[in-house]
C-alpha cells in the first residue's frame, strides 16, 4: 500500500486560501498571492525534496483546472523540473462537474471519492495531494491520508479557508523529522497520522506534580 501526502502552505491562522496569486481563489478573499513575498531558497529546496518519488497527484477541480492551464505549457526542466514532472506521471480529479481532461494523464475520480482514493493508494507509491482545500477536508475527515507536510509562513490573515475546517475529524499525528526554519520565518513541519483520537488529562493532578488549585468558598 502507498502513501498519500498533503501539500500544505498556510498562515499562522492556518489560512490556506490562494497562496499562489490573486486569481487562484478569489471569493471572498483579499489577500491571493500571500506567499511569494516569503518565497526563498530554503522553502524552496525543502518543497522540491518532497516531491522526490512522486507517483500521481490527487488534486480538486479548481487546483486540477489552475495547473492544467499552466504546466503543459512550460518547458521540460523550467520551475525546478516540475513541468517534466507533473506532465508524466497520472493526475486523478475529484469534481462533481464535468472538468476538461485534455491534460495527459488525467482522470475523473467516481462519486464514492473514499473509495477511489483507497484504490489510488493501492496503485501508486507516493500520491501527492497539493492545494485543493475542499478536498483536503474531506480527506481529513476520511483520514485518508498519511502524511501531512505543512509550511507555515509568518503571517496572520483573519479571513480565508483554513486548513483545519469545520468537521474535521480529532485524530493524532506524530512529528516525523524536526522542524525547519527558513530565514524569513517559515517554519515546515512534517507529521504523520496515527492510530486513535486525542486523549484528555487534568494538569492539576498529583501525579503531575503541579499545584492544586485553591478551592473558593
Amino acid at each position: 500500500m502507498g502513501l498519500i501526502d498533503i501539500e500544505m502552505f498556510a498562515t499562522l491562522d492556518l489560512v490556506g486560501q490562494a497562496p499562489g496569486g490573486p486569481e487562484e481563489d478569489p471569493e471572498g478573499f483579499p489577500f491571493g498571492g500571500w506567499q511569494a513575498p516569503l518565497l526563498n531558497e530554503v522553502t524552496e529546496a525543502q518543497i522540491a525534496d518532497a516531491y522526490e518519488g512522486t507517483d500521481a497527484l490527487l488534486l480538486g477541480r479548481r487546483t486540477y483546472d489552475i495547473f492544467a492551464g499552466y504546466w503543459p505549457h512550460q518547458e521540460d526542466g523550467e520551475d525546478g523540473g516540475f513541468a517534466t514532472l507533473f506532465n508524466s506521471i497520472p493526475k486523478y480529479v475529484a469534481s462533481r462537474g464535468t472538468p476538461d481532461l485534455s491534460w495527459a494523464g488525467s482522470t475523473r475520480l467516481g462519486p464514492d471519492l473514499a473509495a477511489a482514493v483507497r484504490e489510488i493508494r493501492d496503485r501508486h507509491e507516493h500520491t501527492k495531494v497539493v492545494g485543493s482545500l475542499d478536498l483536503v477536508q474531506t480527506l481529513l475527515r476520511e483520514r485518508l491520508f498519511d502524511r501531512l507536510h505543512l509550511w507555515v509562513h509568518p503571517i496572520v490573515l483573519g479571513v480565508g479557508k483554513r486548513v483545519f475546517a469545520g468537521g474535521t475529524v480529532p485524530s493524532n499525528l506524530t512529528l516525523l523529522a524536526p522542524p525547519a526554519a527558513s530565514p524569513q520565518g517559515t517554519v515546515f513541519l512534517q507529521y504523520g497520522l496515527t492510530d486513535g483520537t486525542p486523549v484528555t488529562g487534568d494538569m492539576s493532578a498529583p501525579d503531575r506534580g503541579l499545584p492544586q488549585r485553591e478551592q473558593q468558598g
